[in-house]
Formats: structure tokens, C-alpha cells, sequence
């Protein structure tokens, strides 16, 4: 086992992602929808492990074979029930996994630390590329020092990649404030341009603007967040920052629609029926890219609520204010940063903010659950979401 250095930054990072999903299935004030989590199953399969332990099929106990297949790796750690995640509402793509793979869906529930892969308790743990998975690898404040020893299985790769972090606001603001709309939209593509080519600049802007992390995984964050917002989920380069890709957006609604499990039966029928016309509209991104149709701004002085603390996940809005870029569109804006019990889809629904930063699975459910939200600009351009694993020494 290793030994961590420093206190951990991974509980409260992960949070961030619980409550980014606890708020996308929130629905309007009136009318509660929740997920059905699939955590209470998620212990089923510790009964395999003992006789899955004797037979050691792929792997050799805690380990895998550095040239062993993403298939026999799932499978064996599926099988010994020791594929781990967050749940509520985090899930969906290692659901998806597995069931790509002929497993049952049912996991392990992680907790809000990388404890249970230090102590390979868990196999296979979920983490994010720029949070979990650099505190997994390195030695700096809260690392778990595992260098190259580990590796991991990409979602994009796989073939179940749902889209992360978008911009998103509800349609009636839209619509009655579209030159702000298309000016904030334009002012934060402006600052996520120049974070992703700067980064190391980028990653001390966050860290001075009050970093919930410390500088060297700011750091960390900001070179790996550069390359969710840069490449699709094919690997290709993404030449538009933000645009709003369709191909992707509709395979995550696909999966969305086999995943996500509403407790209200209303929201669950709801959900099916749901195309990518009720939650994004790609107009507004199309005006700011444009940039000749923008106008003055009818509402100068406007919010964005974040799904966290300040952390280079939200480095181009950071950038943006700093670098002067939403002034010089006519916006005088507030960065809101989340935590806590904070929704940013209850926040922008209920009118607390006018802007928001959410996954669009996120997104699915609280329009399923009677929000009327819409992205109207997609800053991920891949998913994030990965399972990392221990490599033999």
C-alpha cells in the first residue's frame, strides 16, 4: 500500500461530481425528481470474491498485465465485484462499460477518496482525468505517489463517452436576453482560448482567485482540462472551442435514456421522449462565433453558478474576467462558485443565477424532471471519466 503525502483533496474535489448529479436530477420548485441509485446494489457482487479470488483469471490478484485487454479487465474485476464509482448520477458510463462487455451493472460504491484503490479494495475505481487519476499518479500535497505503475481505460476509447462540462441557461432568459447570451458565450470561449494556451498561466489565475486545491494539482488540473476542452471523443482536434457537437450530444442522450433511473414516473416517460432540441440550442454559439450579430447586451450585469470551489475545471471563465474579456463584451459578471448542497440546475432554473456550468446527463434529467434548460455551448468536448488500474510490477 502506498502511503499518502499531505492532506487529500480528493474527497472534496469528488464532491463536486455527487453534487453536480444530485442537481441535474432536481426538477422545477413544484415538483421533486430524484435518480434511482444503483448504489444499494452495488454490494452484490462481494459475494464472488472469494471464489473468484482462487481462480485469478486475468489478473494476478491486485494487478494487470500491462498488455492486458479493456475487456478481460472489466470482466475479471466485474466479476470479483470490485468495479468501484461515486453513483448518483455518476455511473452511467461505467454502467454502460459493463454492459458493453456482457456484465452485470451493479458496482461498488466509492467513497469520496482513492482509499479504496490504494487498498485494492477496489480493481478497477472511477476517477477523473484531471482530478482523481493526478492525485493517483503523483507525489505532490494529498498524492498517492503510484507514478506509471497504474493505468487506465478511457470511456472515449470504449465507445461510451458522455459529454461533461457545457454552458447552459434556461430557454425563457434565452430568449428574452439572446446579445447577452451570444456576448457571454463569445467573452468565455475568449477566456477558455487563451487558458488552453496558456495553462500554467491559467492555473495560477484560479489558484489566486482563491484555489480549493494547491498550486501544483491547479497545475496538474489545468494541462489535463486543456485536453477535454481540445480534443472530441474520437481524438480528433477540436478546431471551434465550444461548439456543440451533435453526433456526441446525441450519444449521450442515447445513453442517458438507458441509464438514468427517475423515481417519478412522469419524469421517467418524459425522459425517453426528450430529443436534442430540449436541451441545446446551438444558435447562440453559432451568433458569438459569428461575432457580427452580437448587439448590446440587454442585461449587462449577470452570474454563472460552477458545479465546485475555484479549480482549474473552470479555468476559462477565471481567465475571461481576468484577461478583461467579459468587460470588453459589455457583461459585468459573478463568478458563483458551488459546493456544499449548491444545484447549479435549481440555481438557473429558479432565476439565483443566469448562467451555469453542468454535465449535460445533468441537464437530461432536470429537463426530464420539468426544467426548461438549454446548453448553449459545449466547453468538454470529451469525457473525463476513466477506470484506473494497477499494472504488474
Amino acid at each position: 500500500m502506498k502511503k499518502r503525502t499531505g492532506s487529500l483533496t480528493a474527497a472534496a474535489l469528488t464532491l463536486a461530481l455527487t453534487t453536480a448529479a444530485l442537481s441535474g436530477c432536481s426538477s422545477a420548485p413544484e415538483k421533486e425528481t430524484t435518480i434511482a441509485t444503483t448504489v444499494a446494489e452495488s454490494t452484490t457482487g462481494k459475494e464472488t470474491v472469494a471464489t473468484e479470488g482462487a481462480k485469478e483469471s486475468a489478473s494476478t490478484g491486485k494487478y494487470y498485465s500491462a498488455d492486458a485487454k479493456a475487456k478481460d479487465i472489466v470482466e475479471d474485476a466485474a466479476k470479483k465485484g470490485k468495479v468501484g464509482n461515486w453513483g448518483l448520477g455518476n455511473e452511467y458510463e461505467v454502467q454502460a462499460l459493463l454492459s458493453k462487455y456482457g456484465q452485470n451493472t451493479a458496482f461498488l460504491s466509492q467513497a469520496f477518496d482513492m482509499d479504496g484503490f490504494d487498498d485494492n479494495s477496489i480493481l478497477l475505481a472511477s476517477a477523473m482525468t484531471y482530478n482523481e487519476l493526478g492525485l493517483i499518479k503523483n507525489t505532490y500535497q494529498g498524492g498517492y505517489g503510484y507514478g506509471d505503475t497504474v493505468n487506465f481505460i478511457d470511456m472515449n476509447n470504449e465507445g461510451v463517452a458522455m459529454l461533461e462540462d457545457n454552458i447552459f441557461t434556461t430557454k425563457e432568459f434565452a430568449s428574452a436576453n439572446p446579445n447577452t447570451v451570444k456576448a457571454f458565450v463569445s467573452a468565455s470561449m475568449k477566456g477558455w482560448e487563451y487558458a488552453c494556451a496558456n495553462p500554467k498561466e491559467a492555473a495560477e489565475i484560479v489558484f489566486n482567485a482563491g484555489s480549493s486545491v494547491s498550486s501544483e494539482h491547479q497545475a496538474y488540473m489545468a494541462e489535463e482540462v486543456k485536453k477535454l476542452v481540445e480534443t472530441d471523443t474520437k481524438g480528433n482536434k477540436v478546431t471551434e472551442l465550444g461548439k456543440l457537437d451533435d453526433e456526441a450530444l446525441q450519444q449521450t442522450l442515447d445513453l442517458a435514456k438507458k441509464y438514468i433511473k427517475l423515481s417519478d414516473s412522469t419524469a421517467a416517460e418524459k425522459l425517453q421522449t426528450l430529443t436534442l432540441d430540449d436541451f441545446r440550442d446551438a444558435s447562440y454559439w453559432n451568433d458569438a462565433k459569428d461575432g457580427s450579430t452580437l448587439g448590446k447586451p440587454e442585461k449587462a450585469d449577470v452570474s454563472i453558478q460552477l458545479k465546485w470551489l475555484p479549480q482549474a475545471q473552470f479555468m476559462g471563465y477565471y481567465v475571461a474576467a481576468a484577461k478583461g474579456y467579459y468587460k470588453d463584451a459589455g457583461l459585468n459578471v459573478t463568478i458563483t462558485p458551488g459546493g456544499g448542497d449548491i444545484g447549479e440546475t435549481t440555481a438557473v432554473n429558479s432565476g439565483q443565477v443566469d448562467f451555469g456550468v453542468t454535465w449535460d446527463a445533468n441537464l437530461i434529467a432536470a429537463n426530464a424532471g420539468g426544467m426548461n434548460l438549454i446548453a448553449v455551448s459545449q466547453v468538454y468536448q470529451r469525457s473525463g471519466l476513466v477506470l484506473v488500474y494497477k499494472k504488474n510490477k
